[in-house]
């Protein structure tokens, strides 16, 4: 039998339209599977081995919002009148005086400063305190029972269920961080929303603060943002003849900080 141009025109069509069809498929099962991979990824054990955790503070980007504290208090239940997290106030006066203040922690943001016209202020600044991470930690020496350690990504924690709430802690710590938990007796403090880092997260401090001042990051990978930051940035640490070894590194920090 002779086929005319059209039945010839109509196979070549199906045909196509077959390739197209199957073609279509295989990007939309792709396209399907890739959520599945990336979340797949996502859940790829964590290794501790693997990190060195560190944290940078900005401080020529702070400007005092105190979205950092509202949002460590809301992640972490910190009871009232405590802080994980806190922003000092640094006014250094023309005379040289230097006056620091943190209302609330900085819960609030700051209000404008009335005590000082601003012409007798030679410069303001803020400063974010939280946990220095030490690789030599006072904490960790002093405790009794081995409640406060070091987890093997650097990270000072505390082990609540040991912890006999004596504060000796609180006590060693230089940088005034610790607190004991008023109604559960426990030591408590800044653990870099651990909870959040060994899944990939940011903290919560970081996250909400909108202008990116403060951030965690993995001291062992020379790709990190905050391996980043010390290389091309002046910084540097609180306390630093204390020999505590601090991983809380602060940038543009300034002589007055104490």
């Amino acid at each position: 039998m002779i086929e005319d141009g059209s039945d010839v025109l109509d196979r070549a069509s199906l045909a196509v339209g077959r390739r197209q069809f199957m073609k279509i498929g295989l990007v939309g099962a792709f396209s399907l599977l890739v959520p599945f991979a990336v979340r797949a990824a996502e859940r790829a054990p964590y290794k501790r081995e693997d990190y060195t955790w560190g944290f940078i503070v900005d401080t020529t980007k702070c400007m005092g919002c105190g979205s950092c504290v509202r949002a460590c208090k809301a992640e972490n239940s910190v009871p009232d009148g405590y802080h994980r997290t806190w922003v000092e106030r640094y006014t250094v006066l023309a005379n040289g005086r230097v006056e620091v203040d943190s209302p609330r922690g900085a819960l609030d943001g700051f209000p404008e400063d009335p005590a000082h016209p601003k012409k007798d202020v030679a410069k303001s600044f803020f400063v974010p305190k939280l946990c220095n991470q030490c690789a030599t930690a006072p904490c960790v020496q002093v405790c009794p029972v081995g409640a406060s350690y070091a987890a093997p990504d650097g990270v000072t924690l505390v082990d609540r269920k040991r912890c006999i709430g004596c504060g000796y802690c609180v006590q060693a710590c230089p940088y005034g961080v610790r607190f004991i938990h008023p109604q559960n007796g426990y030591a408590d403090k800044c653990t870099l929303c651990y909870h959040r880092i060994t899944k990939g997260l940011p903290t919560a401090c970081s996250q909400a603060c909108p202008v990116g001042a403060r951030s965690a990051g993995n001291l062992k990978d020379a790709t990190s943002r905050i391996r980043a930051l010390l290389n091309s940035s002046r910084y540097g640490v609180l306390k630093p003849a204390l020999g505590t070894n601090p991983k809380c590194y602060y940038i543009g920090l300034d002589k007055e900080v104490v």
